[in-house]
Formats: structure tokens, C-alpha cells, sequence
């Protein structure tokens, strides 16, 4: 590796060229490019096998798909949910005419704190939309324990937990919904897409028509849709890369546990504890630069930059400080103390299969020597 090579929180992880290269030919020769071609189908029977789910339907991204798993539960009012969080998990839900009802999270998890959930129910509150953070299961018993004792859907945002499993399997078999994101900087990559993980024919049905305008054959639309298909091209690269997710999330928790060994040693460096994860995908690494740490989280930040070290303040500044957000009343900082907290300290390292072990330990070391003042 170069010294002046840019290294990335992520890289998006490709298959070998000539994995992919026989589907474009299939593509080419059918002419079938979208519209829930063979490839869609196929990626969608290939994924339910290889998550341990009953149904899932294709997006063109998570956030669309998230915007059309709202409307499938016909969600209204407000809504629980994270700060701490991308972006999209709030916009969806404005997108919808919703009304965000932050709550603060866990210190050791970083998820919704189901312990908080309750005060924070309004009379309007219809649904809980929860993130699985960093792949880590949110507290699944807990929350739909509150939901079915205040018949609220649930909704769960679950773009970085793909393959993650809980005390009873696939944690996407929790919720009415479950939405994955395949974005190029996620563990299992189309590209860009997204999917719908439900439990019943007759919901993957109902979302189908509403990815599709609303139609359900050729001249008849049932209801209000969007355009939110897969295309072929990308349900290619989605069927080559389930080939190689495996052994690409085995590389991962490589770099993870180089990261643990080392960086266990760094006084003010603290890290999530491996044991609040049944199971791992290793989709981000993310450390806490304490209070007592020689210099500030921004401030090693900047230096890992100078290094060519570009790692990322998941998530820093938190939605709730964001302008079409931060009127609302469950926003205030003094409701959100353990999400303000992190969010001001929180760094993601990077982490991806082909990271050089010798660049792990040029970062490990750039870290401990900011350790040393």
C-alpha cells in the first residue's frame, strides 16, 4: 500500500469480475432490464434462504423502501424512534406526513432504550420505528412487549444488519416490517438497493403492488404506488455478491478483532462490548474518545485525516439538531443526555475485507500515539 493511499471508514466490496460477467451476458441476451425479471426473483429466493426469512421484496434503495413500508402499515400520527441514527430513518418519516417522537438510547447498545419508550407515548402515537445501530439487535422483546400492550406497529430500520441473528434466529423476523439497505458501503452490496423483510404472502403482495405505481396486472392499479423496483442490473450484482458475503463478513470480524486487541490497551478509548450481539456482521467499528482521552474526538479525527485516515463520526450531529427537526419538543438535548453524549464522541474505523492488516495497525498506532499527548 502506498503511504499517501486514502483510506475510507468503507470500500465497497465487488465480486470477481468474472462472476458477473455471465449474468450482464443474460441481460443482454433477454433484454429483460426491470419489472421483476428472472434475476429480481431469483435474488429475492436467494436472500430469504440465506437470512432465514419467509418473504422479502426488492427496493431500488432502503430509503424509498422504508417511505413504502410506512405506507403499507398505513402508519399515521407520530411516531417513536432514535436520534441517533442517518438521516433517512427521520426523512422517511416526514415523507409520510409523520411526526417524529425522538427517545433517547442506550448507553452500552446504542439503540432505542425500551425503558424510555412509554413517557414518551403520545395520544397520537401509532408506531415505534427502531434502528438496529452498527448491526447491534435492539432489545426486540422489550419493544414489541410495549407494542402489543399499546397496539402500536413496529417498524424495524435495519440497513446495517444484514445476517444478524438474535436469541431465535434472523433478527429480521421481528416487527411487522423489517427494512435492509444494499447500499455500496453496506456488508451485502447491490450497488444501491434496499428490501422489505414481512411475514405473510399476503403483505409481500400488498407492498409489491405499491413498489409497482400500485398495479397488479397489466391494467389495474389498486392503489396509490411508487416506483421503487430493482433492476436486473442490480439484482445481478446482488446474486454474485451473496456468493462471497460469507467469507467477506469472516474478514471483517478479522479486522475487528485486531482492532479490539490493540486498542483495549488505549486508555480513553472505549469500545461497545462484543456481548450485547448475539451475532455480528462487523458492518462498522465504532470506538468513544472519553472525556479523559489527551485530546478531543474531533481533534483525533482531524489527525487520522492528516494521515490520509478518513473514518467517520456515525452519528455525529445527531437528527434531532437538524433544522426541520429540531422545533419538535422530543428534540430538546436535555430529553436525549445519552445520544447527545456519544454522538459528541463516537468514531467508526475503517473496517472492510481487503484492509491491509499492516494499515489496521498504522491506524491502531496513530490512535495511541494521540493516546501519548
Amino acid at each position: 500500500m502506498k503511504e499517501t493511499e486514502k483510506i475510507f471508514v468503507t470500500r465497497p466490496f465487488l465480486p470477481p469480475l468474472e462472476d458477473v460477467i455471465p449474468y450482464m451476458e443474460r441481460i443482454w441476451e433477454s433484454r429483460v432490464l426491470t419489472n421483476g425479471g428472472p434475476f429480481h426473483q431469483e435474488l429475492e429466493k436467494e436472500l430469504c434462504r440465506e437470512l432465514g426469512v419467509p418473504y422479502i421484496s426488492l427496493f431500488t434503495n432502503a430509503t424509498i423502501a422504508l417511505v413504502t413500508a410506512l405506507q403499507a402499515l398505513n402508519i399515521r400520527g407520530d411516531v417513536i424512534t432514535t436520534p441517533f441514527s442517518f438521516v433517512a430513518t427521520a426523512h422517511a418519516l416526514r415523507w409520510n406526513g409523520l411526526r417524529p417522537v425522538f427517545v433517547d438510547i442506550d448507553p452500552q447498545s446504542f439503540n432505542l432504550n425500551p425503558a424510555l419508550i412509554e413517557r414518551a407515548l403520545t395520544p397520537s402515537t401509532t408506531a415505534i420505528l427502531p434502528v438496529h445501530c452498527y448491526g447491534t439487535p435492539c432489545d426486540v422483546d422489550a419493544i414489541e412487549e410495549i407494542a402489543a400492550k399499546h397496539n402500536l406497529r413496529v417498524i424495524y430500520d435495519a440497513a446495517h444488519a444484514f445476517g444478524v441473528e438474535c436469541h431465535c434466529g434472523s433478527v429480521l423476523n421481528h416487527g411487522d416490517l423489517s427494512v435492509l439497505s444494499f447500499h455500496a458501503t453496506k456488508v451485502f452490496n447491490t450497488f444501491e438497493g434496499g428490501a422489505i423483510v414481512c411475514r405473510t404472502a399476503e403483505m409481500k403482495r400488498h407492498i409489491d403492488h405499491l413498489k409497482n405505481f400500485g398495479f397488479s396486472d397489466e391494467v389495474t392499479v389498486e392503489e396509490v404506488g411508487i416506483n421503487g423496483k430493482m433492476s436486473e442490473l442490480t439484482a445481478a450484482i446482488g446474486l454474485a455478491q451473496l456468493k462471497h458475503v460469507n467469507g467477506a463478513i469472516v474478514a471483517r470480524g478479522q479486522v475487528e478483532n485486531i482492532y479490539r486487541a490493540e486498542l483495549a490497551r488505549v486508555p480513553g478509548i472505549r469500545m461497545a462490548p462484543v456481548g450485547i450481539q448475539s451475532s455480528r456482521n462487523h458492518a462498522y467499528f465504532p470506538i468513544l474518545v472519553e472525556d479523559s482521552f489527551p485530546c478531543t474526538r474531533d481533534q483525533l479525527y482531524e489527525r487520522l485525516k492528516t494521515e490520509n485516515i478518513f473514518a467517520r463520526r456515525y452519528f455525529y450531529p445527531l437528527i434531532s439538531t437538524f433544522p426541520m427537526y429540531k422545533d419538535l419538543g422530543s428534540a430538546d438535548p436535555s430529553n436525549l443526555p445519552i445520544a447527545e453524549w456519544v454522538a459528541r464522541r463516537v468514531i467508526c474505523l475503517p473496517i472492510y475485507p481487503e484492509l491491509a492488516e499492516e494499515v489496521v495497525h498504522r491506524i491502531i498506532a496513530i490512535i495511541a500515539d494521540a493516546s501519548a499527548g
